[in-house]
């Protein structure tokens, strides 16, 4: 038994140690391809207009991803998203202002295990510091696995639609 308690002890200890060690930064680019939800989307898609890819770095290691605009709107679909951010971005570059008021992440995945969880804590206290973003909100595929995701990490339900869905985190 003390076997089996040292191995849990351990498992314990590795996966807080990478928790406590990783860090959230901005990156250039990402390999879409790791992507599984949202492939079909280029680099230059993800970031053009604004948009960011962040990611959670534990030693040289980038462990989760996450895709996020900025838009003054909360999309339905990616094409929406894609319309709402380049508004936003040109908003901002008429007006010398900072782009759109509501973060919104529409693709995150984790290489490993807490990773998504731990990218979503990340960005929202990023977001929360920020001066002029007030809202964090999703444009998730239509499955079970981003729906539990989202509530389990303390999400409201804003909108189910034909494709996607959206969920909030209160800021």
């Amino acid at each position: 038994m003390s076997k089996l308690n040292k191995k849990i002890k351990d498992k314990f200890k590795n996966f807080f140690e990478w928790i406590n060690g990783a860090q959230l930064i901005e990156l250039d680019t990402c390999d879409p391809n790791e992507d599984p939800i949202r492939p079909e989307l280029d680099v230059e898609f993800r970031t053009t207009f604004g948009r960011k890819i962040y990611g959670v770095k534990y030693k040289k290691e980038i462990c989760a991803i996450m895709c996020f605009g900025f838009t003054n709107e909360i999309p339905r679909t990616i094409e929406e998203f894609d319309l709402m951010t380049k508004d936003a971005h040109l908003q901002s570059t008429w007006r010398n202002s900072n782009v759109g008021k509501i973060a919104i992440a529409y693709t995150v995945w984790s290489k490993k295990k807490g990773g998504g969880k731990l990218i979503v804590k990340e960005v929202f206290k990023k977001i929360k510091k920020s001066n002029h973003l007030n809202r964090l909100v999703t444009l998730s595929p239509l499955t079970d696995m981003a729906r539990n995701f989202h509530l389990r990490n303390g999400a409201k339900e804003l909108s189910v639609n034909e494709k996607t869905q959206n969920f909030e985190y209160k800021i």
